[in-house]
Formats: structure tokens, sequence, C-alpha cells
């Protein structure tokens, strides 16, 4: 029998059965944090590779699979999202790529146009600052939408996050591959192209995975399902945008209340 050092159980076998401690222990020396750092890399890289994998092969299959408690290779969802987008923002920072600059167009010459196009600049590089933060706390926004348009499908509201959490992965991942055609269109009316059809594109691989995660529902019902889910998302999305430009121009003294 082995006691365990770290609950004081004892067991039989390589791994205490209350707490999971290893049997064995290395004694903490340069060799010891040698091999941590690269069996932590080494799994960190692998389970990112391959969840990435398998987002851009069987996307769907593999989700509803990590759902239901196949989890040991996948790298974990939120972390991805985290890490994705603190990528992405560094690029668009790095290489000042300006997100609301690039979707939005203030027209007009002015004081009060210079302001808000100041203001834009503001929060854009923000935006870049905090994407990761931004990403995460969109993702309620996505899972209301999949949430209410598959409601019937016996999934809930936190199932409804991680499937979204990867499905952003999924778009992240498609945007830092075509990052370097993004910074060189930057600041040009043609970046805005390029938006239209990678939006297009991440809808019908959205619609590609969510065929495959309700695997048991008509195609044609699982379409129609994701618009709707877009439809709510981009209203309760452009909603909070615009909550947050009438706070823009509180703060600049564009809106008076006399």
């Amino acid at each position: 029998m082995i006691t365990c050092k770290n609950c004081g159980k004892e067991f039989d076998g390589h791994y205490c059965s209350q707490c999971g401690q290893p049997a064995k222990t290395h004694e903490i020396n340069a060799h010891f944090l040698v091999h941590d750092i690269q069996h932590g890399f080494f799994h960190v890289e692998k389970g990112i590779l391959f969840t990435i994998k398998e987002l851009f092969t069987r996307p769907g299959h593999s989700i509803r699979e990590y759902i239901q408690g196949k989890r040991v290779n996948h790298f974990k969802p939120i972390s991805l999202v985290l890490l994705l987008a603190g990528i992405l923002g560094f690029l668009f920072h790095y290489f000042h790529y300006d997100i609301l600059v690039n979707s939005f167009e203030v027209n007009g010459t002015g004081n009060e146009a210079d302001k808000l196009r100041n203001s834009f600049n503001e929060v854009s590089e923000w935006v870049s600052g905090h994407y990761a933060l931004l990403s995460l706390l969109l993702l309620p926004v996505f899972s209301i939408g999949t949430f209410f348009s598959f409601r019937k499908e016996g999934y809930n509201f936190i199932e409804h996050l991680v499937l979204n959490a990867f499905l952003t992965s999924q778009r992240l991942v498609l945007r830092i591959v075509l990052f370097p055609i993004y910074s060189l269109l930057n600041g040009t009316n043609k970046v805005k192209i390029l938006s239209g059809v990678v939006g297009l594109v991440i809808f019908f691989l959205t619609l590609w995975t969510l065929v495959q995660f309700f695997s048991t529902t008509k195609k044609s019902t699982v379409f129609w399902r994701t618009l709707l889910s877009f439809i709510i998302s981009g209203i309760l999305y452009l909603t909070l945008a615009f909550g947050v430009m009438l706070l823009l121009f509180f703060k600049a003294d564009y809106i008076k209340i006399d």
C-alpha cells in the first residue's frame, strides 16, 4: 500500500483514488523544471492544434462529443477564445488596424464630425487592446441567439455557451489567417468588401457546424434556425452598439438635453 503525500489516503496503483495525486513524485530540481515546461508546452500545443483541426474538419460532431464528455484531447473552449482573441487583438494593435474605422464611415465636416471620428478612434483602440475581453463578453449574445433558435433541441444555456465558444474560436482562426489581407487593405474601401465576404463565409461555416451538431434535425430546419440565430444575435449586438454610441454622444456633448 502507498500513502498519498497529498491527502494521506492509502491506495494501490499509480494514482490516489481520492485526490488523483501520482504515487511517484519527482525531486524539485533543474531537471524537474525543464521537464515540466516541455510537458506543459507540448500538451497545450497539442490540445490547441487538435481542437483547431477538429473545428475545420468535423466541427459539429467534435463539439457535440465535447459536450457529451469526450474532452481529454481538446483545449478548453473559453481558454481557446481568450488565447485566439488575444492574438488577433495584438495584430490589430501592432499593425494599427482600426476595427471601427474600417467598419463605419463618419460623413461630414466640422468640429462635431472631427470629435466623432476621434471618439471612434478611441473606442477602436480600446477594442484592439481588450479584444479578448470583448470576445468573451459577446459570447452570451451569440448564445442567446442559438439558445432561442434551437431551444427544442434539449441543450441548456451553458451548453450553448460552450458551443458558441467553439464557433467564436472558429471565426477567430479564420480572421487570424486572413489578417495579412485585412492589413493590406487597411484604410481602403475594399476592406468593407472583404468583411462582407468573410461574413458570408462565417455564416456558411456556422451552418455547416450546426448541421453536424444537430445531426438528427432536418438540414432545412437547421438552415432557418441558424438564420434566425444570426438575426437575434445581430439585433442584440446592434442594440449594445447603439447604447455605446449614445454614451459616446453624451460624453462628447453631441446630444444636448434641455
